[in-house]
């Protein structure tokens, strides 16, 4: 399993033209899943985003939690994330999941999040075309892999 996480002032996602997540500050998790992975696999990454500090405290060191600042998470599908463009012009995606593994993958992370952060996470749509917005703070950017 792989996260882009993004540390953001503010985010969405649009499915056909509907908003169908917004946070305020807090982290956007672009989530793209391998064949290999399973439900521990998850749940660590749930907890990894949930604990990870990434933002500042009041010396301006990143000492703090999305759970420690009250943030948000939103979770978003991304199987482009295991695209390989080592070879030729068209990136290879072999290494993603399925839809019929990768959907409840990501059920599993939104269901692991809302346990570790009630009423705090919201998602795009699995499959769905979507349109992300975000305003990134810091920048801070990171990818997180098991």
């Amino acid at each position: 399993m792989r996260v882009l996480l993004q540390r953001v002032c503010e985010a969405s996602v649009e499915v056909e033209g509907r908003l169908a997540g917004a946070i305020g500050a807090g982290l956007v998790a672009l989530a793209g899943f391998s064949g290999d992975d399973d439900r521990e696999t998850v749940a660590w990454m749930a907890k990894k985003v949930a604990r990870l500090r990434v933002f500042n405290d009041s010396a301006g060191l990143m000492n703090r939690s999305v759970l420690d600042i009250g943030g948000e998470v939103l979770a978003v599908s991304q199987f482009t994330l295991y695209g390989d463009a080592a070879k030729g012009r068209r990136p290879s995606f072999v290494r993603a999941a399925r839809p019929e593994v990768a959907i409840p993958l990501y059920e599993a992370f939104l269901e692991q999040l809302e346990t570790l952060m009630p009423g705090r996470v919201q998602s795009g749509r699995f499959g769905a075309t979507m349109k992300v917005a975000l305003v990134n703070d810091g920048p801070v950017t990171l990818m997180v892999e098991r």
